[in-house]
């Protein structure tokens, strides 16, 4: 297993790429950032938040503006919670995000790529952003 990246560091490269944004850390346990990710010049500006406490999955939600659905949809696409707009980012079983890893150089830019296929789903209900279906991923459900 790769060697964790201190809570400390993260926070300082996420200060250096947003310095505009709230980070918050309790010594090496956990740490909340919250910030502003536009995918396109010509895209919303949302306010995402990462979640992570040592030894658990990192967690990361849109807080606002609140993601609309799709026309004839009832989910958002690659959520774990569509209600708490908790986005599925990677797959943890194929082990593409560790704790040696950067936020600001994966969940970061991953979240900026959900926001900009989620864009391109709306008007129509087509995920182009590929993906996997998991046991916390539920696909849209779109009525014929």
């Amino acid at each position: 297993m790769k060697s964790r990246i201190s809570l400390i560091h993260q926070a300082g490269s996420l200060r250096s790429y947003f310095p505009e944004s709230t980070i918050t850390r309790s010594g090496e346990t956990s740490l909340t950032w919250i910030g502003n990710l536009r995918p396109t010049a010509l895209s919303n500006i949302y306010q995402v938040k990462l979640k992570y406490t040592v030894w658990e999955p990192p967690k990361v939600y849109v807080l606002a503006p609140k993601l609309q659905l799709a026309p004839n949809c009832i989910r958002l696409p690659h959520v774990y919670s569509t209600t708490e707009q908790q986005l599925c980012l990677y797959y943890p079983e194929y082990r593409e995000w560790h704790q040696g890893m950067y936020y600001v150089k994966t969940l970061i830019p991953w979240a900026s790529d959900w926001l900009y296929y989620y864009e391109l789903w709306l008007p129509n209900g087509e995920w182009f952003g590929g993906g996997i279906n998991h046991h916390g991923d539920i696909p849209p459900i779109q009525y014929e």
